[in-house]
């Protein structure tokens, strides 16, 4: 086993332990910063894809914008910050019996000999990024959503600042 295979399988066991957390833990601020270290995992594994630029937006985009708006709207909603109730569902087994056969699946998918992989032919990464920020900022491209999308997060924003302002 290389030292990068290692690496790798540490911090996929470090994400998924912090992925669990997420769902486990009762305080909603705890589960916001659990929801920050498993998308910094999920980083540092496209860093060692060799997936720089999804890295970099990785850690702007979820870690830097949705992760520290889901913390500042839990942290001014303090009405409600442990959940009282049950943390797992009814059926919670038919749900885990239901992902590990869908697990073995995928695995014997993959393990069988007939299996291969083609990867399609890919144009230069820098020519992708390009054509990415270049759609981005079209307005033909993708520069609607994008505007849309600021307002709506602009919006949830102050909604939040008006339910949890109390008059004194």
């Amino acid at each position: 086993m290389t030292f990068l295979q290692l690496v790798f399988l540490l911090v996929a066991a470090f994400t998924l332990s912090a992925a669990l957390m997420v769902v486990s833990s009762r305080a909603m601020l705890h589960a916001a910063f659990w929801l920050v270290a498993a998308l910094f995992g999920v980083a540092i594994l496209f860093t060692l894809l060799e997936a720089g630029f999804f890295a970099v937006i990785e850690v702007l985009v979820y870690i830097g914008a949705i992760a520290i708006l889901v913390i500042f709207a839990v942290m001014l909603t303090r009405r409600v910050m442990h959940d009282n109730g049950p943390q797992l569902i009814r059926f919670w087994w038919l749900a885990a019996i239901l992902a590990g056969a869908v697990f073995a699946g995928l695995a014997l998918l993959v393990s069988w000999k007939g299996f291969e992989i083609v990867p399609p032919a890919m144009p230069n990464s820098q020519e992708m990024i390009l054509q990415l920020g270049k759609s981005l900022v079209d307005p033909n491209g993708f520069l609607l959503p994008f505007e849309v999308a600021s307002v709506l997060l602009l919006a949830a924003l102050i909604g939040a600042i008006y339910i949890a302002y109390q008059k004194r």
